[in-house]
């Protein structure tokens, strides 16, 4: 039964509850694909219907369904209150084991509420039209309570525990770090720590151990880190007594050795502080958290402000591993129950063959991050395969009534590859707390002898060179794997270099340069690298984030390469995503060799997503017209401190010169994209042009001086020491050509909210944040400011953030102006003329203050889009069209398939 079946057979039920309820929870497991309570339990004994219990308040009742370290559920009649009957479950609870969570259903509303120990109760609620309009959130509510309630734990433990962690053990790493301990080493024995508080709660030592010898050694230091270094010996060596207390054998490389850091009292106060928490219910998420925020002073601030949450990975190794891997399992459902139902003989054999068929194909995955970090995709990764796993077993138990299965899915099936041998090493013991973790929640012994095990598939190395041979760098080889999940460092063109350093950069472009154009962000080589192994047949299906800039500009090209040798199968194109501390946004990419059918974009099913990540129209396809070339340019780029406040440029337009030159020559006003679309700064520059001779230069004086005394130092240091230092870094000669001689030019802000088009006068020095459009008349203007070329710009340009950038190659270049009569020209000329008539009088009115004048920028006019503002566009739109030769109700949809057919 599906979501929307089962929300059309209920939503027009009028039966009662006691007519209902049965039948309805019956069908609500069978739309789950879980057995019902007979099935799973014919005696009653841990899932029944109508569960007596006794009231807290005295007395016998029931609960309409329950199921034992799961829930309790209680069915009223549509409509009835649905708070008292939570109030019912809550007498309840205590006499049925007191479940984690209690819902409460009119068959209609269902409210599903947490009722874990020590954690704030939580409410999850929807209806039946909710799971028909969209079932994902409802169905995954349901399916947990069904099958994993941890699923359902209020996270803001986690969070709070997170936040208090991490603020004291912040304190403990700057301390030790303050006494001249080395980085590393500290974040490696805190995280030594991290393991021990997590472990003698979760019962894997002995409990209260670390805060016991904590509370007992506190007044001494030394004897505390003699008795913690004896701790960590125990623990990496066979194990054996601690004192009076037995200790497993712990191995997996962070207890390989018993290195100790001497802490003083007031630090193991604040340990003994911190183990007051409750760290079994860390997320192992926090590990790599604290790890890469303690070794790093630049990200102290951070510390305990956010930390990759479960949810969030989800969101990606979902659609990419779990999707196919389900669908495979209702296949082999099907399959069972197909043989069974045919009968003959061996007809079980067969069937109990299939299953056993899908258990071993299930423990044969294996899922690779090659960028592991501190292993939470992998962890998220392994928690989702060993709860299909279960989920099998258990229905296979049922199905043949056979013993459940022992879990096999293990630590095993997860692969990764880090750089940096501690963020390794975290991502095993991140793995390993996981695996754990599940275990426990689900009644399970956890391994030993020993608990950490070597985790050798989780492998230190650079994931992009082999560099074995330095004189002779290779692509690093990844191994094979099923699935690729993970999010690749984001280090955009501009700053690989900077990052890491010139002979890495010319190494990775000589070992890539004929797969990837070489100002690709260092995110794109991950994805190609994937592609790569997709196209040879070591993977199967590949999801990694991306900065949102994948989709455009040089960045795209390895989008472009997925779509030919295989597809995107699911994408998220512009999403909110927190890197080190900082609000970015991201893109989701999953790829395949094509053969998936199912294909979502930003949640929605689609037929096909373009290597832009859009979908229907493919703009990728557009190509840049040479009746377009040489028009549009990105502004100068100085590059050193050549701007200048006006009063300084007063007094140098005023300066004399010694052969009697003027210094307008050289020195000009000066206009970035803030200055258009917001208050302009009044800004000037000195702009000793593209090639002025130093001897020259010199001869206007006060400019010169002045950039001698501080722009000469800079440049001298800088990494653009190869142009002079009296030149601009980038002045731009083809921009400056194209507008010498016009009365007045185009500019735009390169990224701002809105794409706007503003006259510059011809003295005026446009910066890089800005694009200049050599052309002075009204009809280009207005073309560019029409509905129709903002469209295309939006599509084909690229975007910072929530913010669209215009790139003057992809926006521009590609655009397909009209070809329109005389009549249509001037038209558009008119209505192009009139809108800056109009906005001209709206930002410089007569008469008005400066402070209200300084409230007069585009920005603030077209966030208001008064009526006048809106007319005069439609005007313009309506002239625009019309030279076109189409209608003025077109889709925007339409309109962009108009212009790509023009385009080629």
């Amino acid at each position: 039964m599906t979501p929307a079946e089962f929300a059309a057979k209920w939503r027009d039920s009028t039966a009662k509850e006691s007519a209902a309820a049965q039948e309805h929870f019956i069908d609500l497991c069978r739309m789950l694909g879980t057995p019902t309570p007979n099935e799973a339990d014919p005696t009653g004994d841990w899932y029944a219907f109508e569960k007596g219990a006794g009231k807290a308040a005295g007395g016998d009742g029931f609960a309409d369904v329950w199921k034992r370290r799961h829930f309790a559920w209680e069915y009223k009649g549509k409509t009835k209150d649905l708070g008292a009957a939570y109030l019912q479950l809550l007498n309840y609870s205590s006499a049925l084991e007191n479940p984690p969570i209690l819902v409460v259903c009119d068959l209609d509303r269902f409210e599903v509420r947490t009722n874990f120990t020590n954690t704030p109760t939580k409410l999850y609620a929807f209806t039946l039209a909710d799971l028909a309009a969209d079932p994902s959130e409802p169905v995954r509510i349901l399916r947990a309570l069904m099958t994993d309630p941890e699923e359902l734990r209020p996270r803001e433990a986690a969070d709070e525990l997170t936040g208090k962690a991490a603020s004291h053990f912040a304190e403990l790493a700057i301390g030790l770090r303050a006494r001249g301990e080395d980085p590393q080493r500290v974040a490696h024995f805190l995280d030594k720590l991290l393991f021990c508080l997590y472990a003698e709660d979760a019962g894997v030592l002995p409990k209260g151990l670390l805060s016991r010898l904590a509370e007992a050694t506190r007044q001494d230091p030394p004897a505390f880190a003699a008795q913690l270094g004896s701790l960590f010996g125990t623990m990496a060596g066979a194990g054996g007594f601690f004192g009076v207390d037995r200790i497993d054998w712990f191995d997996g490389g962070l207890f390989a050795d018993s290195d100790v850091l001497t802490m003083s009292r007031d630090e193991i106060a604040a340990l003994l502080q911190v183990g007051r928490l409750d760290w079994s219910l860390i997320e192992p998420a926090i590990f790599g958290t604290l790890f890469e925020r303690g070794l790093d002073p630049g990200k102290r601030s951070q510390l305990g402000a956010h930390y990759t949450d479960r949810g969030s990975i989800e969101r990606l190794v979902e659609p990419v591993v779990m999707d196919p891997l389900r669908r495979e399992f209702a296949a082999s459902q099907i399959e069972v129950e197909k043989l069974l139902a045919a009968g003959g003989p061996r007809a079980r054999e067969k069937a109990l063959a299939v299953h056993h068929a899908f258990l071993a194909r299930l423990r044969g995955v294996r899922v690779l991050d090659p960028a592991c970090g501190s292993g939470n995709f992998l962890f998220v990764a392994l928690r989702k395969l060993k709860d299909l796993e279960y989920e099998a077993i258990g229905w296979g138990s049922l199905r043949f009534a056979i013993p459940m299965e022992f879990p096999q899915v293990g630590p095993e099936a997860v692969l990764g590859i880090e750089i940096n041998p501690y963020a390794a090493e975290l991502a095993r013991v991140s793995i390993w707390i996981g695996e754990i973790q599940w275990m426990l929640a689900h009644s399970f012994a956890y391994r030993r002898d020993p608990v950490l095990r070597p985790l050798d598939q989780i492998r230190t190395a650079d994931a992009l060179l082999d560099l074995a041979d330095p004189t002779h760098p290779t692509e690093a080889e990844w191994p094979a794997a099923e699935f690729i999940v993970g999010n690749p460092p984001f280090l955009g063109a501009k700053l690989l270099r900077r990052g890491l350093g010139s002979a890495y950069v010319e190494a990775l472009y000589a070992v890539y340069g004929d797969r990837l154009p070489g100002m690709s962000d260092l995110s794109s080589y991950w994805h190609e690298k994937a592609r790569a192994q997709i196209a040879a047949g070591r993977t199967r299906r590949a999801g990694l984030l991306a900065t949102q800039s994948i989709r455009g500009g040089t960045n795209r090209r390895v989008l472009e390469r997925i779509t030919e040798s295989g597809a995107i199968f699911f994408a998220w194109a512009d999403e909110p995503w927190v890197l080190d501390g900082a609000n970015v946004h991201v893109s989701f990419v999953g790829q395949d060799d094509g053969s998936e059918t199912s294909r979502t974009l930003d949640g929605l099913a689609v037929t096909k997503i373009n290597a832009n990540l859009t979908a229907g129209v493919d703009l990728t396809r557009a190509r840049r017209l040479p009746e377009n070339a040489v028009i549009a340019f990105i502004g100068d780029q100085p590059t050193g401190p050549f701007e200048i406040e006006a009063h300084e440029a007063s007094s140098m337009l005023a300066a004399p010169n010694p052969d009697g030159r003027d210094n307008a020559d050289v020195v000009r006003p000066y206009l970035n994209g803030a200055d258009i679309a917001g208050q302009r700064r009044g800004s000037w520059i000195i702009d000793f042009g593209v090639d002025r001779s130093r001897e020259d230069a010199a001869l206007y004086e006060a400019p010169f001086e002045r950039l001698l005394r501080v722009a000469k130092p800079m440049r001298e240091l800088s990494a653009v020491a190869d142009a002079p230092w009296w030149i601009h870094w980038r002045p731009r000669p083809e921009m400056r050509r194209a507008v010498a001689g016009l009365s007045r030019y185009l500019a735009t802000p390169m990224t701002a909210k809105y794409r706007l088009f503003v006259w510059v006068a011809p003295e005026v020095l446009l910066d890089h944040a800005a694009v200049a459009f050599a052309r002075d008349d009204d009809y280009t203007f207005g073309v560019l400011h029409s509905r129709v070329h903002e469209l295309w710009a939006l599509a084909m340009g690229t975007q910072l953030e929530t913010r669209p950038r215009y790139t003057p190659t992809t926006a521009f270049e590609t655009f397909p102006f009209p070809r329109p009569t005389n009549a249509q020209r001037a038209a558009i000329g008119l209505a192009a003329a009139r809108l800056n008539e109009l906005r001209e009088g709206w930002l410089n009115p007569p008469s008005l203050s400066d402070a209200e004048l300084a409230k007069r920028t585009l920005t603030n006019l077209y966030n208001a889009r008064p009526t006048w503002l809106a007319n005069a566009h439609a005007t313009l739109d309506a002239a625009v069209l019309d030279a076109y030769g189409w209608p003025a109700d077109l889709a925007d949809a339409e309109i962009l398939a108009r212009l790509l057919a023009l385009n080629l």
